[in-house]
Order: structure tokens, then sequence, then C-alpha cells
């Protein structure tokens, strides 16, 4: 099943978004086993990510082939050590002390380690990110420190069946990215899209997309 997913979406994702970027496909692996992630992985993905710190830790050293590793989900400022200089980009910085935590501690590493700052664009309460209004202000602050490069932006849209109302909200957030890239050589990615809304959300600007179920199915939580 795995294989077949992989190939069919491969073959479904454009290889650019309307705006003639590269759309990278990001195999989000939470509570997936090191086999089916290597199966993943031999079929063709080139990215995955984690989304708990000692999932990464336990399944770091298993995975084979050498993907891009991804980090995607919250991060405790207290872990975030046991990533440093093994993530390849971080995309839920989605608070000022832990930019700067991942900033010290790569600075200490003598490494720089690759960010995204999320956005909370739906304004949900149970959702990590800044707020639209204080991105700006917060890619500021977040620009100012050393050892970190801001590669772009993340996001998660709402869990809403209103097409119209997510494809404005994905709208908004490639114009943020836009207006903060033109100013930016280092911004090229725009995390957003996962299993549910991938499509609307590329067709909106995405360039970077996280799927799970539509990898390796339904998630059973009863691990």
């Amino acid at each position: 099943m795995i294989e077949r997913n992989v190939k069919s979406l491969l073959e479904e994702i454009p290889d650019k978004n309307p705006f003639g970027e590269k759309v990278t496909l990001v195999a989000a692996i939470k509570l997936q086993d090191t086999d089916s992630i290597n199966r993943a992985v031999k079929a063709g993905i080139c990215d995955v990510g984690d989304n708990h710190v000692q999932e990464f830790k336990e399944k770091y050293d298993f995975i084979e082939g050498n993907p891009r590793r991804h980090f995607i989900g919250h991060l405790q400022t207290n872990k975030v050590k046991y990533l440093i200089g093994k993530v390849d980009l971080y995309h839920s910085v989605d608070r000022l002390n832990l930019a700067e935590e991942l900033s010290k501690r790569s600075a200490n590493a003598g490494v720089t380690s690759e960010i995204l700052l999320q956005v909370n664009i739906g304004n949900e309460q149970t959702k990590g990110g800044f707020e639209c209004g204080q991105a700006e202000e917060a890619y500021r602050l977040v620009k100012q420190l050393p050892a970190r490069k801001i590669k772009g932006l993340m996001a998660m849209l709402p869990f809403i069946d209103d097409n119209k109302e997510l494809t404005k909200l994905a709208m908004k957030m490639r114009s943020l990215y836009d207006k903060l890239k033109a100013n930016d050589a280092d911004f090229e990615y725009l995390s957003m899209g996962m299993s549910g809304d991938w499509k609307l959300c590329i067709d909106a600007g995405s360039n970077m997309i996280r799927l799970g179920t539509c990898i390796f199915g339904a998630r059973n939580y009863g691990k």
C-alpha cells in the first residue's frame, strides 16, 4: 500500500505551483515504524518530518536512504538540544523564546539552523504560531538572532469544510510570504497543506506539503 500511495502521489502532485516554484513533499512520519518509513523512502520519498522529539531520537539511526529530516511538530525549548545538527528544517518555530533557544544552541554547536516561522493564519486558540498581524515583527526580531536562517513560513489551515474560506486563508498566507520574500533572498519555502487540503494549498501558492495519511493510511494512536 505504501509504495502504491507514494507512486500515486508523486504522479499527482504537480512539479511546480502556479508561481513556478518546485513543490516538495514531506512525509509526516508520526507514529510510523521504521520499516514503513524506509519503504516510503525506497518508493521515492526524499523528505521526512517528525512531530515528537522522542520518536525522532528513537528512529534517527534506523531511517535509511538519507532523506532530508524535518521537524514539523510543536517543539518544547527544553528538547531543542536533542535536535541541533540533526534537523535540516524546523517548520514550527511558533514563538520568540523557541527561536532564541534554537539560535543559542546552534551557535554553541557551531551550526546554522534553518527554520520556518509558524503563522496561526486561522487565529485558532488550539494552535500555536504568530498571529498574522504579528508575523512581520516576529520576523524582524528573529532575523537579528545568530546561527539561524529563516527559510520561509509554515501554516496549518483550520479543519473546516468551507473551501472558499480555506482558499482565502491560504492566499493570505501566500501574500504574507511574498511580502517577506521580496526583501529576503533566503526565503524559499511556504509549508502549507496536509492530507485533507494539499491540493487547495498548492493552488494558492504553497510549495511544501506535509502528508501522512495519504502515504501511510490512518494512524494507529493506540500504539
